[in-house]
């Protein structure tokens, strides 16, 4: 992976992060608009973290999610080697570490806004990213580790 692929994925997730959340601001301050049968995009104040939970957290949360992106940035050489998928992992985690964080700073709250019927949670891009970049960060780690083994 060359070395603007991580930055460039950081900067994609951040930036349509911060743009869908405009929009919701925008266009669905405190109101819900149904889309699909089973889709709404629903005004969501969090104060917790991903998909809503441990609420009424902000400064905690504020905090820990700066000491994440820190702990992230200093361990990233050796997290990257790890092989591709977890270099795209920590890109998506900290892009999306990054959206929320903004959110707390500017708002005191993240905001959320997609509502799938489906799930328990309201949530938004910089949550799905974090969640696609962990497992992936977690898959590359394990098939590294699982062929060193070999």
């Amino acid at each position: 992976m060359s070395k603007l692929t991580s930055p460039a994925i950081v900067l994609a997730v951040f930036l349509l992060d911060r743009l869908t959340k405009a929009a919701a601001v925008d266009r669905l301050y405190m109101k819900s608009v149904q889309v699909l049968p089973f889709f709404r995009l629903t005004w969501a104040e969090n104060t917790g973290v991903s998909f809503g939970l441990f609420t009424n957290n902000n400064l905690f949360f504020l905090v820990f999610s700066a000491l994440l992106v820190c702990a992230l940035l200093l361990f990233r050489r050796r997290l990257q080697a790890h092989g591709r998928a977890a270099a795209v992992g920590l890109a998506l985690v900290l892009g999306g570490a990054l959206g929320n964080l903004y959110d707390r700073i500017a708002y005191g709250f993240v905001v959320d806004f997609l509502d799938f019927s489906f799930f328990p949670a309201v949530f938004n891009a910089a949550d799905s990213a974090i969640t696609v970049g962990a497992l992936l960060l977690a898959w590359g780690m394990r098939e590294r580790s699982e062929t060193r083994k070999t």
